[in-house]
């Protein structure tokens, strides 16, 4: 497991699109487009911290469920 999987697997239990995701991101101040998002989920690119508040904040997830399965 991995942070990106992780992203995508709490994008999925609440049954959100990528597009999805991106318009709430947006409209939480964050500037995302769906590239910079789908490198996020694939790991190749590293989150900021703000975009990681954000997303547990529309997952409404703990952070650590970020985190699952990396140790």
């Amino acid at each position: 497991m991995d942070i990106g999987h992780n992203i995508q697997r709490l994008r999925r239990n609440t049954n959100m699109t990528q597009d999805q995701v991106i318009a709430q991101l947006q409209l939480m101040g964050i500037e995302i487009s769906k590239s910079t998002y789908a490198k996020l989920e694939t790991n190749r690119m590293n989150i900021k911290v703000s975009e990681l508040i954000e997303l547990s904040k529309i997952f409404d997830a703990d952070i650590a469920e970020f985190f699952f399965g990396l140790l």
